[in-house]
């Protein structure tokens, strides 16, 4: 271990302390202290709740380490095998229920979309697609900016965005390296990656674990959204959030340099496990847009590609090592809190302590949406997700408001994923902010204006478009 690692360390383990302390103080305090009208499966839920709220926020152990132990104190705690037993007017939800959040159908859905990430890096698919893509894009700067953004966004729609933004680096680090020092394209090109990456991760329910979690969520409360519906309800707004950055940028950091060129040598496998899994791809993808069609789950449809490129041994154990299990587990213990928060009757207890009579839907939406952007600045998008899906959903089911679960577990979704202002905000930022080309400044002042512009997009036009196709 290197002597900046070793302090490093040294910082993190008070950090850390001080975290797992404020955890389980927050963990004792509803234990401890009676708060009227909750219920005493209310009471434990609460302090489970506390203690992942904090978990989460000061990461004193993995977000991951987090989401299962949230499974297992609502076993130990608040399920048909409490270690303390519930009162007789309480009907505890079986311990398997929660452990069943492991195998939740989302999460089928999105394993099907690692696995179709990870095929794309084995075989070089997306090195192949983008440098086949930006071809057309000439030497122009601003075409090229504009070439990146479209194929980031596109691929961060069925890939992970980490993995694409790392993808992309690889394109265009070399180019801009070699420009001055002082040119701001610099600044511009390494910028647009990752904030296209995140925008680009809106559109699908694959494309980034809020969106898995916020479906998860509504399918636990009855409402089941289509992979389609999903893509109808945000593409739009996401497409034009996308061209609105890249004339931003353009304008934040200009560049006087007027020809750009790209390494574009790139070739498609042609091998037989290649071959394959260009067909699995292409046949996912076409299942999860027609499933309004042919009525398979998308959850079903996300199975496929795991199933047939490891029944052909395309993929092979290792393969399977290097699947993002922890992330996995993230949003399954984001469905067992929702279903502990609500059968607990936590969710109304909490809602209950505002009057939201007199506070209009859209105003409830926005809110919402506000929150999940500004706490997935500091703190892990899916983490936020967690957290405040299952009191949206809560607050719109009950009857004080006519709020539709459908849109508020849209927006939180949404407004996590617009959260992009600093390095730690998503993986692909720090991925950018990696690279030394750009400053946190800049990325903060990009990031800040691209979210707020995005919400707009989403609380304001997007229902205007809504309504004109009926879907909510």
């Amino acid at each position: 271990m290197t002597t900046t690692e070793t302090k490093r360390s040294k910082r993190e383990i008070p950090t850390r302390a001080i975290g797992l302390i404020t955890a389980g103080t927050f963990f004792l305090i509803p234990l401890v202290f009676e708060f009227n009208d909750l219920s005493e499966a209310g009471h434990r839920m609460f302090a489970i709740f506390l203690l992942a709220i904090v978990l989460w926020v000061t990461e004193a152990i993995p977000l991951y380490a987090t989401a299962v132990l949230i499974i297992i104190l609502e076993i130990l705690m608040v399920s048909d095998q409490a270690l303390v037993g519930l009162p007789a007017a309480f009907e505890p939800r079986e311990f398997r229920d929660y452990f069943a959040a492991l195998a939740d159908p989302v999460l089928m859905l999105f394993l099907g979309g690692f696995f179709l990430a990870m095929g794309a890096s084995k075989f070089r698919l997306d090195r192949a697609m983008a440098a086949t893509l930006l071809r057309p894009f000439g030497d122009n700067p601003a075409r090229i900016m504009l070439g990146l953004m479209l194929i980031t966004g596109g691929f961060s729609m069925f890939m992970s965005n980490t993995a694409t933004t790392a993808t992309m680096m690889a394109v265009v680090l070399p180019v801009v390296a070699a420009l001055a020092p002082e040119d701001r394209l610099r600044t511009g090109m390494v910028l647009a990656i990752p904030i296209a990456a995140n925008i680009g991760g809106i559109g699908t329910p694959v494309g980034t674990p809020p969106n898995a979690i916020a479906i998860g969520q509504l399918a636990a409360s009855g409402i089941p959204v289509s992979f389609g519906k999903w893509m109808v309800m945000a593409v739009p707004a996401a497409a034009a959030l996308l061209l609105i950055t890249w004339w931003l940028l353009r304008r934040l950091f200009p560049s006087n340099t007027t020809t750009l060129t790209l390494n574009l040598e790139a070739e498609f496998d042609k091998t037989r496990e290649a071959r394959i899994f260009y067909a699995v791809f292409a046949l996912t993808v076409v299942l999860w847009l027609t499933e309004s069609f042919h009525g398979i789950s998308s959850s079903i449809v996300g199975f496929i590609p795991v199933v047939v490129l490891l029944a052909t041994q395309v993929f092979k154990d290792k393969d399977i090592q290097n699947v993002q299990w922890h992330v996995l587990w993230l949003v399954a213990g984001g469905i067992a809190l929702g279903r502990g928060v609500a059968d607990s009757g936590l969710d109304s207890w909490l809602i209950g302590l505002i009057s939201w009579e007199n506070i209009g839907p859209a105003v409830i939406a926005a809110a919402f949406a506000v929150v999940a952007l500004i706490l997935s600045t500091v703190i892990s998008n899916s983490a936020s997700a967690n957290l405040l899906v299952p009191i949206g959903l809560s607050l719109a089911a009950g009857t004080a408001v006519d709020l539709d679960p459908l849109i508020v577990g849209f927006v939180i979704a949404i407004g996590a994923s617009l959260a992009m202002a600093l390095p730690i905000s998503t993986p692909p930022n720090a991925i950018a902010y990696s690279s030394g080309m750009i400053k946190t400044g800049d990325m903060a002042r990009a990031g800040l204006v691209v979210g707020l512009i995005g919400l707009v997009l989403f609380l304001v036009v997007s229902p205007a478009i809504w309504s004109v196709l009926g879907i909510a």
